[in-house]
């Protein structure tokens, strides 16, 4: 017996913890595996997973054929979901992330399901078209992330038009969450319509509106929650399950270098930086070097925005708006691909790191996937190393 009731996804029964999606590459295999073969739902991020790869790396990396590039990142992906549910020893669930902003979601989305992905997550952008992505594999839980309760009855009943109810819903919260934020703008990310009461009431309500019974979607909050005492309000609170990001990614099953685990475990978590980043959505990060002298110097690049495709570092077109390639002004103006993989290799002065305002629960230590979920659960603190 546990004082927490299982979270249902896939057909099965699982832990209520759900291990958040982090590109680039910073939750593959590894983590993603580790996670599920603890019961739990481990998430790959779909995107750019070549770096993971040495030989498609070698393929694409002075490449500018976009095609090449989208078919690496394809295979990597395969490659990754076999790894994760070879790891998960057929425990657990393997989520897919994919993010609706970019350009290659639908095919990426296609991959996972064909490569054995029990469940995808969708959120940057609302993913109204989802089930037909997904309309040959109706076995795969649909998972969308959104903010507010507005957008959560806009998908639902969009989906339910077509026959489709979500099988969870991520209901993250842009005041604390790390990476792209699902507010609209920067200065609406701390607005009290996103906190979690508010949101997980209003869901409710739709719930019985529709009247959606025991096929409404499970609940999974988001965002700022790294202790025992954070899960356990929530669940007992209209949550059926926890989604955790940073403290996962700092673990030892971790998939990104040392050095950005021991960036995210270092930073404050009171003072990282907010602002907008390529696509136009608000993000938290940590300030590094990098992320300090841009931020100083935005106002001046964002002034000289002009649209170029030549200002796509490796014309990828990675995104389907993107403020330095289409010269969108109130965007960021960086390569966020070439920014992100810099942090996955650990190239402290480069890269783009991006962490949720939450204390880690192990302090500067890091930790197994096993001692993080038992503190999560149980809040059952491990032995000092």
């Amino acid at each position: 017996m546990t004082w927490f009731k299982s979270l249902q996804l896939a057909g099965r029964q699982l832990l209520p913890i759900v291990q958040g999606g982090m590109g680039v590459g910073i939750s593959a295999h590894r983590l993603a595996g580790a996670v599920a073969r603890l019961n739990a739902v481990g998430t790959i991020a779909s995107v750019d997973l070549r770096h993971h790869h040495p030989d498609l790396l070698a393929q694409t990396e002075r490449c500018r054929d976009r095609d090449l590039i989208d078919r690496a990142n394809r295979q990597a992906l395969d490659r990754e979901v076999r790894a994760a549910l070879e790891a998960a020893q057929g425990r657990g669930v393997v989520a897919v992330n994919v993010m609706k902003a970019v350009r290659d979601h639908a095919a990426l989305v296609r991959q996972a399901c064909e490569s054995g992905a029990q469940a995808i997550v969708m959120g940057a952008g609302l993913p109204l078209d989802l089930p037909e992505m997904t309309a040959d594999f109706p076995k795969v839980a649909l998972v969308p992330i959104l903010s507010e309760a507005r957008g959560v009855a806009a998908v639902l009943k969009k989906w339910m038009k077509k026959g489709r109810i979500a099988d969870a819903v991520v209901i993250e919260h842009p005041g604390y969450a790390g990476g792209h934020l699902g507010a609209a703008r920067l200065e609406e990310v701390h607005d009290a319509r996103f906190d979690f009461e508010h949101v997980l009431a209003g869901c409710r309500a739709l719930f019985d509106e529709l009247q959606l019974g025991n096929q409404a979607p499970a609940l999974i909050v988001a965002g700022g929650l790294g202790s025992h005492e954070q899960v356990s309000y929530w669940l007992n609170h209209g949550a059926d399950a926890v989604q955790v990001g940073t403290a996962f990614a700092v673990t030892i099953e971790g998939d990104a270098h040392e050095n950005f685990k021991r960036v995210l475990i270092d930073a404050d978590p009171g003072a990282l930086a907010e602002f907008t980043s390529v696509a136009g959505l608000p993000a938290r990060a940590v300030r590094t070097p990098w992320l300090v002298r841009y931020l100083r110097q935005e106002k001046t690049l964002q002034a000289g925005a002009c649209a170029d495709p030549r200002r796509c570092s490796q014309r990828m077109d990675c995104l389907t708006q993107c403020g330095i390639r289409d010269g969108i002004s109130r965007f960021g103006q960086f390569c966020i691909d070439l920014k992100l993989a810099a942090a996955l290799r650990g190239e402290v002065s480069k890269g783009l790191f991006f962490r949720g305002a939450s204390r880690l629960p192990f302090g500067k230590a890091m930790r197994s996937v096993r001692e993080l979920i038992d503190y999560l659960l149980d809040g059952t603190m491990p032995a000092a190393a």
